[in-house]
């Protein structure tokens, strides 16, 4: 069940695990939303800025600061993320940027900076922010630097439904910070036997963050992606039935036109919306909408 909050419903598409599609679920999965009338703002948190460039924002990959980097990371411009708000037909975006290739050095200074200023490290903050580009002493509170998200996101976030974050294909800062924001998580995984050491340090990862910061994170449901029909499928199926018992496990087959969709900046809705896996999409939306306490379609 999703976790309780004012505001517009919180997403974090994650899973460390590289190609298993994590993008083109969220894109699709934020298509779906749109579809059922909701209104989404769409944060692209991987630095590698895949989802902005399948949602046809390449160009906003370069752009000038101040940029998604400086909001994270300079405390003087935590309000500021409006401004790098991109109208897409389906969604509104903030795109990643070339920049973000720093931010996770930077949020893991500025999280030792946290610590040392609340005394939890021998050392001088002073020292530690001298080596970051944005983090001074001043700008960190607390006993950890995971909420500069959250707090950017309350800036902006009342005009929306939904807020989905697509996270860094990797464990760290960056994809602690999109948890923190959003509280629940949403997993695409593969079907294949790799899966389960994924979703095993996934599971590790978001009981050391709800230690750490002292929060509860919710699993929202499982987006098993690209499914063929093998043996090894049907296991892996099991698998993910037993081990999100009292969560949803959705069926995503493999079709070209996801990808296509993508190269061409689009959900399937936009692109193709008679493609059969849409439904799933909008059962996961609806499902969604069933767990945020959204109760009537509004498009």
């Amino acid at each position: 069940m999703a976790t309780s909050r004012t505001g517009p419903a919180r997403i974090c598409v994650t899973n460390a695990k590289g190609g298993t599609g994590k993008t083109t679920v969220a894109i699709n999965v934020a298509g779906a939303l749109n579809e059922r009338g909701r209104d989404v703002l769409f944060v692209d948190l991987d630095p590698q800025g895949n989802a902005t460039e399948g949602l046809g924002l390449l160009d906003e990959f370069d752009s000038a600061p101040p940029t998604l980097f400086d909001v994270l990371t300079d405390g003087s411009q935590r309000d500021r993320l409006g401004d790098l708000i991109v109208d897409h037909p389906e969604m509104d975006v903030v795109p990643s940027n070339i920049d973000m290739l720093q931010a996770e050095r930077e949020l893991t200074i500025a999280d030792l900076v946290a610590r040392a200023t609340a005394g939890d490290a021998d050392i001088d903050p002073e020292a530690l922010s001298s080596l970051a580009v944005n983090v001074t002493p001043d700008t960190v509170t607390g006993g950890h630097a995971l909420d500069t998200l959250d707090e950017a996101l309350a800036a902006v976030e009342d005009d929306y439904d939904y807020v989905v974050v697509d996270s860094p294909p990797f464990y760290g800062k960056l994809t602690d910070t999109g948890i923190f924001a959003t509280r629940n998580v949403l997993v695409p995984a593969l079907t294949e036997a790799t899966s389960e050491r994924a979703i095993e340090l996934l599971i590790d990862q978001m009981a050391a963050l709800e230690s750490q910061a002292d929060i509860t994170v919710d699993t929202l449901g499982v987006v098993a992606n690209r499914v063929e029909t093998t043996g090894e499928d049907e296991t892996m199926l099991e698998w993910f039935e037993a081990v999100f018992a009292d969560d949803p496990v959705w069926e995503v087959r493999k079709r070209v036109a996801l990808q296509r969709a993508f190269s061409a900046g689009q959900s399937l809705f936009a692109y193709d919306p008679s493609v059969d896996m849409t439904e799933v999409f909008l059962d996961i939306a609806e499902d969604l909408d069933r767990q945020f306490g959204y109760a009537e379609v509004t498009a």
